[in-house]
């Protein structure tokens, strides 16, 4: 069993914060601009609806509705039909609105929409400065592990934590602890865009903003190229999941919004991309595995076993396997159907890496 605390993170990781230096970056170079994210919003009744993008830039549309179909064009060139697609997440109550990231160039898009619905237009990439970014650091602190894969922190990806707070400075969704009874792997179920630091800024507002939980719904997300980005907020520094205290020698996850229903003690992993359109690289899987052995190793939990989970809240209760899928819990497509079946294939890679 590995202990874990802020302070033997820190020692772990050489003691000090100039760690955070240039690795594979983002689009946003490391101390660059972090820009607002811009938003517009419309309501649209069910049926088909053509909408010019204009002269303010579209990266991501937030749909409160995962029931439809979308197209966007180019020039003259317009795209194929594709169904609306979602990862369903939620704090309390499952929310199944849809994010989509937007190809540079768009210029009009049009939705086909089952229900009445509201799109809000972000743009995550082009809004004045709010802050500099911080710089990626190059490896992954967990438990007291440094995991070589790039890893940004809230402030290196560009977590407006503005937005996680009322305009009367209360936090809209105050940090709750527990232990860690399982982990469960997601897909964004949109494709990845150009930057991914504005695909991860994108999924941060419209959790905490458009669906108002008040933060991002995961702990960690996962790029093609490998990169692992810091999630739900958990403390004061930049370590992911874990707050500053131990039960016994067990950590305590921060409370995220990621499986309505079964969220405390279950570390919610979200590997970014359409997983049921195109295959997780083999980058985001190698990242995945040793993220889920870290996480495994830290809470001694068996990767090959299962769990009767408890939720400490609410006391519903699951019996799913330890590493499980979203689908797992609820109904859903999620992690996506080119990752969902390499489940068990992870599970065995998981626990290879752990102590015999």
């Amino acid at each position: 069993m590995v202990e874990l605390s802020r302070r033997g993170l820190l020692a772990a990781l050489g003691g000090t914060a100039a760690l955070l230096v240039s690795g594979e970056t983002s689009a946003n170079a490391a101390g660059g601009p972090l820009p607002a994210t811009l938003t517009r919003n419309r309501q649209l009744a069910a049926g088909r609806h053509r909408v010019s993008v204009g002269t303010t830039p579209v990266t991501h549309l937030s749909i409160s509705s995962n029931n439809g179909a979308f197209r966007t064009r180019t020039g003259n060139r317009w795209s194929e039909w594709r169904e609306l697609a979602t990862c369903p997440v939620g704090r309390d109550e499952q929310s199944a609105a849809t994010l989509l990231p937007v190809d540079a160039g768009v210029v009009e898009y049009e939705l086909d929409l089952a229900h009445d619905a509201r799109v809000s237009e972000l743009d995550t990439m082009s809004g004045p400065a709010v802050a500099a970014l911080a710089s990626p650091a190059p490896a992954v602190p967990i438990g007291g592990r440094s995991l070589k894969r790039p890893y940004y922190p809230r402030a290196a990806w560009g977590a407006d934590e503005k937005l996680r707070f009322t305009d009367e400075g209360v936090e809209r969704w105050p940090v709750a602890y527990f232990p860690v009874q399982t982990l469960t792997v997601h897909h964004s179920a949109g494709a990845v865009g150009r930057d991914p630091a504005a695909d991860v800024r994108g999924i941060y507002y419209d959790h905490a903003v458009v669906r108002d939980f008040g933060d991002i719904g995961y702990h960690l997300l996962i790029d093609p190229a490998g990169s692992v980005y810091e999630g739900r907020v958990s403390g004061a520094d930049w370590f992911p999941v874990f707050g500053p205290e131990l039960q016994g020698r067990r950590p305590l996850m921060a409370n995220a919004g990621h499986v309505a229903g079964y969220n405390a003690g279950n570390v919610g992993v979200c590997v970014l991309g359409h997983l049921s359109e195109s295959s997780p690289s083999k980058a985001a899987i190698d990242s995945l595995v040793v993220v889920l052995a870290a996480l495994a190793a830290v809470c001694d939990l068996d990767p090959l076993g299962q769990t009767s989970y408890v939720n400490p809240i609410s006391g519903s209760t699951k019996t799913v396997d330890t590493i499980s899928g979203h689908r797992d819990w609820l109904q859903t497509e999620c992690p996506g159907n080119r990752l969902y079946p390499d489940l068990p294939s992870i599970r065995t890679r998981v626990s290879k890496l752990l102590p015999r």
